[in-house]
């Protein structure tokens, strides 16, 4: 490039930092706008960086922290809520699945990484207005200020401004009937298997737990929630009643599930479970959107973060090898669509297996599942853990 272009980077969560290294990297000089006034290395609970996802990891260097702090996975545990033994998914050889990481340790090692790569960072930039003439794009701030660039970068989560200032007609995110609620206990009476996470689907609700250390065990819950709750409004129902709630649904499974929830420390988080329908563009003239902001996903397979750090290398690939950014944010477009509405499509599907509570439905899930899981082959979730992008190899117009 003649030149050095100027990215501007809304958002700074996953998708931000890892768009801002690679941008960097493709010879794009990148600046980072994050809408909060502080970072939150604490904020929310726990996810999945599937093998897809280590690896993106590992090209921007950020990986080690992550298989040294996160909990290793590899198979997949089966019961109902009697305690019966449903069967397994995985294998204990071979490279893991993935990692379960505390969502703000995974935003910390990728804010790290950017900022000692000198990318700029600046907090308390909440965006109110986007504007774009003469291959220019401007973005302006509630405090004031604003700021232009060659392009910009929508990495600014499920309810993104970006996606409502550029895509005004976009599909809004679509509740899938269920909420997660899940937190952090301390109980040495529980047995954990290294690299087995422990799925339960209890009588009234599912839950999962899993942990290398006894006194850190990751557990989560989901339950068909009515109406279209936000996640204000679910966080505004006091702790008192969220424990007499999640303890009735759980009360007549088999342990440890009751044991792990009455020694939870600290607060249960409560959210409800959205994910995006199909967008039918994801730019608009010198702007892009990536991430949870354009194809949020469920958290059911587990690729919410995979995908967006996917998203933020093939971005910055098809700006370096693309003259023209319009032609660029296409050809990313067109290389990402097929594989992300596949994988919302898949894990809301999950979703939708977790929570049967009708007797026929159990009677039949309890009788044929152990037949799946059985007859799964090992590899048959090749097509979502195996998929790589290769940083050397040129993209094509």
């Amino acid at each position: 490039m003649d030149t050095k272009k100027k990215a501007l980077i809304i958002g700074c969560g996953i998708a931000g930092p890892a768009a801002a290294i690679f941008l960097q990297r493709a010879g794009i000089e990148p600046v980072i706008y994050e809408a909060m006034s502080a970072h939150d290395d604490y904020t929310g609970l726990f996810l999945n960086v599937g093998r897809n996802g280590i690896r993106v990891l590992k090209e921007l260097g950020a990986d080690d922290i992550i298989r040294k702090e996160g909990i290793e996975m590899n198979v997949m545990r089966f019961c109902n809520g009697k305690g019966k033994a449903l069967g397994e998914l995985g294998q204990f050889t071979g490279e893991p699945q993935g990692y379960t990481v505390k969502r703000g340790l995974l935003q910390s090692v990728l804010r790290k990484k950017a900022e000692r790569r000198n990318i700029p960072i600046h907090l308390g930039c909440k965006l109110v207005d986007i504007q774009m003439a003469d291959d220019k794009v401007t973005a302006f701030f509630d405090n004031g200020t604003s700021v232009e660039g060659d392009f910009l970068v929508g990495c600014d989560g499920i309810h993104s401004k970006v996606r409502q200032m550029l895509l005004p007609d976009a599909a809004k995110p679509s509740y899938t009937g269920l909420i997660s609620f899940g937190g952090y206990a301390d109980n040495p009476r529980v047995l954990l298997e290294s690299a087995v996470q422990q799925m339960v689907f209890g009588k009234r609700a599912f839950f999962g737990y899993l942990g290398k250390k006894q006194d850190e065990i990751f557990w989560f819950g989901n339950q068909s929630y009515p109406g279209t709750p936000t996640r204000h409004e679910l966080e505004a129902i006091p702790q008192t009643e969220w424990r007499r709630v999640i303890t009735g649904l759980y009360q007549d499974d088999a342990e440890p599930v009751m044991d792990i929830i009455r020694s939870t420390r600290g607060e249960i988080g409560i959210y409800p479970i959205y994910d995006m329908p199909t967008q039918p563009a994801w730019h608009s003239g010198s702007a892009v959107i990536i991430g949870d902001a354009i194809h949020a996903t469920s958290p059911n397979a587990g690729q919410g973060a995979s995908m967006a750090l996917e998203d933020a290398m093939l971005l910055a690939k098809c700006v370096r090898d693309i003259d023209r950014i319009e032609q660029a944010f296409v050809k990313f477009q067109a290389l990402r669509r097929e594989r992300v509405d596949q994988i919302v499509q898949y894990s809301r599907s999950l979703g939708q297996r977790k929570h049967a509570t009708n007797p026929i439905q159990v009677f039949f899930r309890d009788l044929m599942l152990p037949f799946f899981l059985k007859s799964a082959n090992k590899d048959a979730h090749g097509w979502m853990y195996d998929y790589t992008i290769h940083w050397d190899e040129r993209i094509c117009i």
